[in-house]
């Protein structure tokens, strides 16, 4: 075993302990604490396990390695995911935590119709599983690297450990599970990033700071066959960064994971002060990632140009042995340097283990490496049990408990609940090993489809009492079936040959489209059939003004 290896090994089995040590102690036995935590988590430690939540694998593996690469293009990460958590604190999150109850298809079910319900919870399902498998993948890279397992045993032990701590402790584990997995990955990002700072710039600040490479990363980019890091619309359109930014602000108001963590306080004004200090834990890592991706970049390039084969980096062969890495068969010297193998670089580098990599890369300490790699699994993880939890909420109390067996005891359900985590596993380690994109890409899908479906339908239940449960349901089918087909034809999936984007839209961007058919079908469809009934209006009015008792009648906890 190596010294990298035995750090990780360290790191990732007391990060695991804790992990599975809190759920444990948190384990519950009635749905309110399985679903909700029994809206009893205070507002700051649900802040940080809403930002551990949010931070996926696409925010922590992914998307510093999407900016190095995509340069200035990358920024439609950082602004739509950033932005989209700015409207879900202001138009959606007080609104529906006042409502109270368990899950996003039920306040959905309860604005319109049963039939709303249902489709709303198969939305879940599937916007949770396109999301999960980012996750999956992200913790098969940590593992296939740093404790030397091919890239199908790194999902299959990842999975496990995910499906353990989630099944223990439903809501309430789960949510101090992130509030420790939120710490550790914070630490895990910025220690190695204000290193890196220190080193290049003597000042370890590496959001203010990493403005002092960018003209030499752009020499150097421009020499191994890249874009210029600062170049603006080199990689996608300017159509596609407006239409993926808007697409991932909306899909992230509407992802329903994040949503229900705001049914876990305490009062609606625990939930206002929950998105901001969410807002605040987010930002730490959000404004550095652009410093990481170009310091890792930097280092990544001057490391490699004009070098002989044989002479190339100690990294470089460590991270070949997972397929992340490959030198194109007959090339002597670098040359040319690509994260797509089709471009036919003399390097082929994948986004994805950027981060990871980037100790190894600026030659830090065994004990960093070993830091960032558990840092990386706290934050598949994370994100990972929380929409676990959608899924069993959604299969057990939107579909069992509410359409096939409404006398469902607590214990029935919570089964059912537990049996849906099991298969949704399943299925998503299978897809995980194989998945149709870069981690975060595929993150971004999921958000695509969340802008499609749950985000139109919300907003106008909220704020516009004419809106009926026809046109909520035509909404949904118009845009989930507008955004699902347009992914299909320009993916390589389910054996499909992938075609060019139309018009420049990519499939990331393609949910902001989705979210308007939605928008316009639900609101035409609504003013030509009848109003909805008086006490929908009403419920529409307690929701959003404060009830004559104040907050504590209007957040009573919810039944069942």
């Amino acid at each position: 075993m190596t010294e990298i290896q035995l750090w990780t090994t360290v790191f990732i089995v007391l990060t695991f302990g804790l992990y599975i040590g809190i759920a444990w102690r948190s384990r519950v036995k009635e749905t309110s604490g399985f679903y909700v935590a029994g809206h009893g988590i205070p507002t700051v430690a649900n802040g940080a396990a809403v930002a551990a939540d949010w931070m996926s694998a696409a925010s922590f593996i992914s998307m510093a390695g999407l900016v190095a690469f995509l340069g200035s293009d990358g920024s439609v990460y950082l602004m739509g995911w950033t932005g989209g958590f700015v409207l879900l604190a202001l138009l959606l999150a007080p609104y529906l935590r006042k409502w109270g109850k368990f899950t996003v298809p039920e306040f959905v079910g309860d604005r319109y119709s049963e039939l709303v319900r249902t489709l709303a919870a198969a939305a879940a399902v599937m916007i949770s599983f396109t999301y999960i498998v980012g996750q999956m993948n992200g913790g098969g890279i940590v593992f296939s690297r740093f404790l030397n397992l091919d890239l199908t045993g790194g999902v299959l032990v990842a999975a496990a450990i995910i499906f353990i701590y989630s099944v223990l402790g439903g809501m309430k584990g789960i949510t101090w599970t992130q509030v420790a997995q939120y710490t550790v990955l914070i630490i895990a990002y910025l220690i190695p990033a204000a290193a890196i700072a220190q080193q290049f710039t003597g000042l370890p600040i590496p959001q203010v700071t990493f403005g002092q490479i960018l003209g030499e990363l752009n020499a150097l980019s421009a020499q191994l066959g890249l874009n210029e890091y600062t170049e603006a619309f080199s990689e996608r359109p300017m159509i596609d960064v407006f239409l993926v930014t808007l697409a991932l602000m909306l899909g992230t108001a509407g992802l329903p994971h994040v949503i229900i963590r705001f049914y876990t306080t305490k009062t609606v004004r625990g939930a206002r002060y929950s998105a901001f200090w969410a807002l605040f834990f987010i930002a730490l890592l959000y404004t550095t990632a652009p410093a990481v991706g170009a310091f890792t970049k930097f280092n990544l390039l001057s490391g490699v140009e004009g070098t002989s084969v044989a002479n190339l980096p100690n990294w470089i062969e460590n991270w070949a042995a997972t397929g992340l890495v490959s030198v194109a068969d007959g090339a002597s010297t670098i040359t040319s340097v690509s994260n797509n193998p089709a471009d036919g670089a003399d390097l082929t580098v994948n986004n994805d283990i950027l981060v990871l990599a980037t100790p190894e890369i600026a030659g830090l300490p065994a004990p960093i490496v070993g830091l960032v790699a558990a840092g990386g699994m706290a934050a598949a993880m994370s994100t990972a049990a929380g929409l676990l939890l959608v899924i069993s909420s959604a299969v057990s109390h939107d579909f069992y408990f509410r359409r096939v067996k409404k006398s469902a005891s607590d214990g029935e359900r919570l089964l059912v609940g537990r049996l849906a985590m099991t298969a949704a596993v399943v299925v998503a380690v299978i897809a995980g090993i194989n998945p149709p994109a870069f981690v975060a890409e595929v993150v971004a899908f999921a958000f695509g489809l969340a802008a499609a479906s749950f985000f139109p339908v919300l907003v106008l239940g909220i704020f516009w009492k004419r809106c009926n449960a026809t046109g909520a349901a035509a909404g949904i089918v118009a845009g989930l079936t507008l955004t699902i087909t347009y992914m299909i034809y320009t993916l390589d999936v389910f054996g499909t040959e992938a075609h060019d984007h139309i018009l420049g839209v990519s499939p990331e961007g393609i949910g902001a489209i989705g979210a308007l058919v939605n928008f316009v079908v639900a609101i035409v469809v609504s003013k030509a059939t009848a109003p909805p009934p008086a006490h929908l209006s009403a419920l529409v009015e307690s929701i959003r003004y404060p009830s004559v008792r104040g907050e504590e009648e209007s957040e009573r906890s919810p039944q069942a």
